[in-house]
């Protein structure tokens, strides 16, 4: 198997299909690539061969150089609402797709590089990315699917021998990106506000064949592609919930219509548990705290079915009643995952949300790790966690009265859904300090550990601990 039979058999139907909404590109030189990480896992998933793509001219397709004929990148065009307020024209600032492969299971994913140069929709931007964000995004991107969070995923990063001047001058790297698509309600509603229906139809048209395909068979199959992409992002911000996921940047230009996480950029995990959790440099108001993320995930979609109006009904009034009536159903499906979600990681066999939120107050109050309270308590050692542990014995108490009979097999249960490893937001920081310094070791580590989550290995204590008290707040930025 080749690269080229493979990797590059590249198809462009949304650039084909959906004309108005990119442009082509080149991807700029890249003075020395240097391939860091590949994906051999995420390789295999796209029926290319790893050791073709180490080659020399494998690490200079992962930058978008020394593309057969026939292949033409694009930036695709978006608009999107940023913190609450709307940006009419964002895009591939600095990022091109090369196409899209259909891996060995027969899905259709995009294939995407991140720092490859300035686009027209740069925005005054260099277009170039660093060594830090990037690995950053590779790492918390695979820490998410080995959670079994549907996510984009990162198949390689490369050094490009040039250095990017932010706050100072570091290392650049291209990052390449896979994806169910690139498609946001951003993408909607930079289509809605051409004003030509027969451009945004195309695109709802795409959207359906692409994800939903069988919604093209419904009565109304632009309302029930809205339903599906709000059911699909109800269930996605509730398995974040589950974990302690803080996205960071919610804007409508990352919200997918696959249901994905996508843009990693200021993301974090939360180590003590507190519905206000921030860790974004610019969300100075906590718009996209930890608690925050369900209403907005909601907001977003609001906008999303703005943008459908004028498919849904050429009735404007049916078509808000309409619209108005899916967006409603997104508090049901989050609510259903999230009370299913936490019965699992409790070890119930059915939801109990008042106990659920009797226990989210405990932890808040005495400032609880939401990760290691979880596995202390299939463990038996939860009461530790708890500087004043009488509050935790009365919930427990409660508790027990639910759980079934066979303790070993709710235990068992309840490891198999609560990590044991996320990316501790410490470590991290110190592997992407380590990487931009040269040495991946740290980051090697810290990515193994994290694609295996759920299962406890000898050795790794220091992975499932927080930082240490006393420090100052764990801060994160965009890297742009």
């Amino acid at each position: 198997m080749t690269v080229a039979r493979t990797f590059l058999e590249l198809d462009d139907s949304y650039a084909r299909e959906v004309p108005g909404l990119s442009m082509p590109w080149t991807a700029a030189p890249v003075p020395e690539p240097t391939l860091l990480v590949l994906n051999e896992e995420l390789a295999a998933e796209l029926g290319v061969d790893p050791a073709a793509l180490r080659e020399p001219a494998g690490v200079a397709l992962l930058v978008g150089h020394g593309l057969p004929d026939g292949v033409r990148p694009v930036a695709q065009a978006y608009a999107g609402h940023q913190f609450g307020g709307y940006v009419p024209r964002l895009g591939d600032g600095r990022a091109l797709l090369l196409g899209e492969v259909i891996d060995v299971e027969g899905r259709r994913r995009d294939v995407h590089l991140k720092g490859s140069g300035r686009t027209p929709f740069a925005r005054g931007g260099d277009g170039k990315a660093a060594v830090g964000p990037m690995l950053r995004e590779y790492l918390i991107g695979e820490a998410m699917h080995g959670l079994g969070i549907p996510t984009t995923r990162a198949l390689s990063v490369v050094a490009t021998g040039e250095r990017v001047l932010r706050e100072t001058a570091l290392p650049g790297a291209v990052l390449c990106r896979i994806a169910a698509s690139h498609l946001r309600v951003g993408t909607f509603q930079y289509a809605a506000a051409t004003g030509d229906r027969d451009l945004l139809r195309a695109l709802a048209d795409h959207a359906v064949a692409r994800h939903y395909p069988d919604a093209a068979d419904a009565a109304n199959r632009y309302l029930e592609l809205y339903r599906r992409v709000v059911e699909a992002q109800a269930r996605l911000v509730a398995r974040w919930m589950l974990v302690g996921f803080v996205h960071g940047v919610m804007n409508t230009d990352n919200t997918t219509i696959s249901g994905e996480t996508i843009d990693y950029g200021p993301c974090a995990f939360m180590d003590a548990f507190d519905p206000a959790t921030v860790f974004s440099s610019i969300d100075h108001g906590g718009r996209y705290a930890y608690g925050n993320q369900p209403g907005i995930a909601q907001w977003n979609l609001a906008r999303l079915g703005e943008t459908l109006l004028p498919l849904i009904d050429e009735n404007t009034d049916g078509a808000v009643e309409a619209a108005t009536a899916v967006l409603g159903e997104f508090a049901d499906v989050y609510a259903r995952s999230w009370d299913e979600g936490m019965a699992a990681k409790l070890g119930l066999p059915a939801p109990a949300p008042e106990l659920v939120t009797d226990l989210l107050e405990l932890l808040r109050a005495q400032r609880v790790d939401f990760t290691n309270f979880f596995r202390s308590l299939s463990a038996g050692t939860a009461r530790t966690l708890f500087g004043e542990p009488e509050p935790f014995d009365a919930w427990a108490a409660r508790r027990d009265v639910l759980l079934p009979a066979d303790r070993a097999g709710v235990a068992a249960a309840m490891d198999r859904v609560n990590p044991a490893y996320i990316p501790r937001n410490h470590l991290v920081e110190e592997a992407l300090t380590a990487a931009t310094a040269g040495d991946l070791a740290p980051f090697e580590r810290l990515l193994d550990v994290v694609l295996s989550p759920f299962t406890e290995r000898p050795g790794l204590q220091e992975y499932a601990q927080p930082a240490p008290s006393g420090g100052a707040p764990h801060v994160t930025y965009c890297g742009t």
